[in-house]
């Protein structure tokens, strides 16, 4: 009781200096922990994204979000350690994280998912950067990769931003992945025309064009038997950055082809009867 009578005698300055020479080691103790412990989560943080830079598995944004994590975790902890040397009771500090952690998961619900799914698709990587791809209702070559959003520019020129989040959950179709597609054209004859000479003339078709592949060879068949046609097929298989031009050329050279050599491709008909009453 007299100790604490004196030290309320004391000035406020007095009772500082007081609170410093009973406290010094604690004071002391804390601030080195605060140093090392900087120091510390900036080395990790550092060791953590070159290590993660030198993987062909992540993405310079993985990696730098990833040290970022590592990095306020360590804060955290190094807070959490500093505020026990002055004998603050930590066990309360953690649930109050906890819970303010809780909240802004909450909050943020959305935006976490995306920020997930962004971690997702730059770490499994299902389209990189001047990829074209498809993905629900989006088709379209990749922009940009965020770890909130994706942009895209679509065929026609349209600039579309997609959340990482819906594109995560679609499946995604990566056109430019494979060095090699395959093209598949279909050709309604008459039925009165020889398909043997349909097939002989579509992989001739397929054989002139320098950019079919040899390997697989080209493939004629009958595909279907319509109505007023029979279809005739052959697949053929070129590299990616022909596929389009492939496509293009060999479907106009078969109606030409048809034509010069007298097979006809038959337009729908229907054949109706009237029955006299």
């Amino acid at each position: 009781m007299q100790t604490d009578q004196a030290v309320s005698a004391l000035t406020i300055p007095e009772q500082a200096l007081l609170w410093l020479r009973l406290n010094m080691m604690d004071i002391a103790g804390a601030f080195a922990v605060l140093i090392f412990g900087l120091l510390a989560a900036k080395l990790i943080s550092n060791w953590v994204e070159r290590g993660l830079a030198r993987s062909d598995r992540f993405d310079a944004t993985v990696a730098n979000f990833l040290s970022n994590l590592v990095k306020y975790a360590l804060w955290a902890l190094v807070l959490v350690t500093v505020l026990s040397q002055f004998g603050v009771e930590t066990t309360s500090i953690l649930a109050a994280l906890g819970g303010m952690a809780l909240a802004v998961g909450l909050a943020l619900q959305g935006t976490l998912s995306n920020v997930a799914s962004g971690v997702m698709i730059l770490v499994q990587r299902p389209f990189k950067i001047g990829e074209a791809i498809s993905a629900g209702s989006v088709t379209g070559t990749v922009q940009q990769i965020g770890l909130f959003t994706t942009e895209l520019k679509q065929f026609d020129g349209l600039f579309v931003m997609v959340p990482n989040s819906e594109l995560w959950n679609q499946a995604i179709v990566n056109f430019h992945r494979h060095p090699i597609r395959r093209f598949e054209l279909i050709v309604g004859i008459a039925y009165s025309d020889s398909m043997q000479q349909a097939r002989e003339e579509l992989l001739a078709l397929a054989a002139e064009d320098e950019r079919v592949l040899d390997d697989p060879e080209p493939v004629a068949f009958v595909a279907s038997l319509d109505d007023s046609s029979v279809g005739i097929g052959v697949r053929v298989w070129c590299t990616t950055g022909d596929f389009v031009a492939v496509s293009w050329d060999l479907t106009e050279k078969a109606k030409a082809r048809f034509d010069d050599v007298g097979i006809s491709i038959p337009f729908p008909q229907r054949e109706v009867r009237q029955r006299a009453a």
